[in-house]
């Protein structure tokens, strides 16, 4: 990780300090993402199954959860981890449920005009969950029960193949427990462009949604983008790309747990981030020589390694100076390991989730907390939260007048109306005051 001192930046150094890792942006990924999305909407199903041969190396599948399908994939885990799961999809599944929006009240503006706002349910969303060198089951339950909560008619969760050719068996029982009725096994920009264009394929038919929610790698997250722009393109749920996370370590912070917590985000993926916050130098060094250590006995090192090159490890001058350092990068994770973290949540204002104290640990919110950690990186948590019940969902106005309410009312709006130029408005507005 690169050490650097805040107080020597100006403020381009700065803006370099918190950049991140340019392989998210090279111009290859946009150019091939756009490659992918042209043909998957000139060709459809054909160009699906190309490009998923070529680049996972497996033809499109879906996988339909039968109940011995189920069955098998359950009798394939240990109870503990049958158990986990399940008590996993509860606790999300009862965060949800607290967290769904309601319909407002009539807000009555005058007497005789009653506007109110209500939310209803999108017809279709489209779940693209990651796969490839780990079966993130977690983000697929973060995903498919916040939908079944919010009501959402149609669900399509798609997921990469694996090496083997089948999912794993916490997939297949995790998408049961979610409520899904079957997986297709499909990854990376191909996946979304069949969820934006839909296509017909050899194991059936999937039709275009109206919303793609997920995380991904930069392919996933630049065809999402794409996607996006279309024309009468679905909308997308926030850029989800590579993982991220910001430690905030003050000199008391346990050493072990602050490497511990950066190594399980460096171990997602070598384009994931990681970045040290703190005001003391000790610490800084204690933490990553913690680091090293921890990192020869973990499985997945050589990524850990690749995506640590991109981290940073910053020292500040004090606790204030660290939250202006985590607003201006605004991670997807952010990490208070400090005495006084509940202090200084108030000081945060961007972050996808923020895990206050020492013992909220993120791995607890990756898995069973309940919250979805599908979570806006690239700085989007600027202006952006975290998939949520009401992502699932939108919100009309309703609005109703009493022929009363509207004598009192439209003689305002006629005015205005006309003080911008627009007769036919304040027409309508003049017929309801006669």
């Amino acid at each position: 990780m690169r050490r650097i001192d805040w107080s020597t930046l100006d403020i381009a150094g700065r803006i370099e300090a918190l950049a991140r890792p340019g392989r998210r942006t090279e111009a290859r990924v946009g150019d091939t993402v756009r490659e992918i999305m042209d043909d998957v909407r000139t060709r459809g199903g054909a160009a699906v199954a190309d490009w998923s041969l070529k680049l996972d190396g497996a033809a499109p599948r879906r996988l339909a959860l039968t109940p011995d399908r189920v069955a098998a994939a359950r009798d394939a885990l240990r109870p503990a981890d049958t158990r986990a799961i399940r008590m996993a999809a509860e606790n999300i599944r009862i965060f949800h449920e607290a967290t769904r929006p309601e319909d407002t009240p009539d807000v009555e503006i005058v007497p005789g005009v009653r506007s109110r706002l209500v939310w209803r349910p999108l017809r279709s969303a489209g779940l693209y969950v990651p796969g490839g060198t780990a079966p993130l089951f977690s983000s697929l339950l973060m995903l498919a029960l916040p939908a079944i909560v919010a009501g959402v008619g149609r669900r399509i969760a798609v997921t990469p193949p694996s090496a083997s050719g089948e999912p794993h068996p916490a997939m297949i029982f995790a998408a049961a427990e979610a409520g899904l009725d079957a997986l297709w096994l499909i990854g990376g920009a191909q996946a979304i462009a069949v969820l934006t264009f839909g296509a017909e394929l050899d194991d059936g038919v999937i039709e275009p949604c109206d919303k793609l929610f997920g995380p991904g790698n930069a392919w996933v997250a630049e065809a999402k983008k794409q996607a996006a722009a279309l024309p009468g393109g679905p909308a997308v749920d926030m850029p989800a790309g590579p993982s991220e996370l910001l430690v905030i370590a003050d000199r008391d912070a346990n050493p072990e747990i602050a490497a511990a917590d950066l190594l399980g985000q460096a171990e997602h993926d070598a384009d994931a981030q990681v970045i040290l916050v703190s005001e003391s130098r000790a610490n800084i060094d204690a933490i990553l020589a913690e680091v090293e250590r921890q990192l020869q006995s973990l499985p997945r090192a050589d990524i850990a390694r690749a995506s640590l090159v991109g981290g940073r490890a910053i020292r500040v001058r004090d606790m204030a100076e660290a939250c202006e350092v985590a607003n201006l990068y605004a991670p997807e994770h952010l990490a208070l390991q400090t005495v006084d973290a509940e202090t200084l949540l108030d000081r945060i204002t961007a972050a996808g989730a923020v895990f206050v104290g020492a013992f909220a640990a993120e791995t607890l919110g990756d898995y069973a907390a309940g919250p979805s950690h599908v979570l806006p990186t690239d700085g989007a948590a600027r202006t952006l939260g975290g998939v949520a019940t009401a992502s699932f969902m939108t919100s009309m106005s309703v609005q109703a007048a009493s022929e009363a309410g509207s004598r009192e009312l439209a003689p305002v709006a006629a005015r205005l109306a006309r003080l911008e130029g627009l007769e036919a408005h304040a027409r309508a507005a003049d017929l309801r005051a006669r």
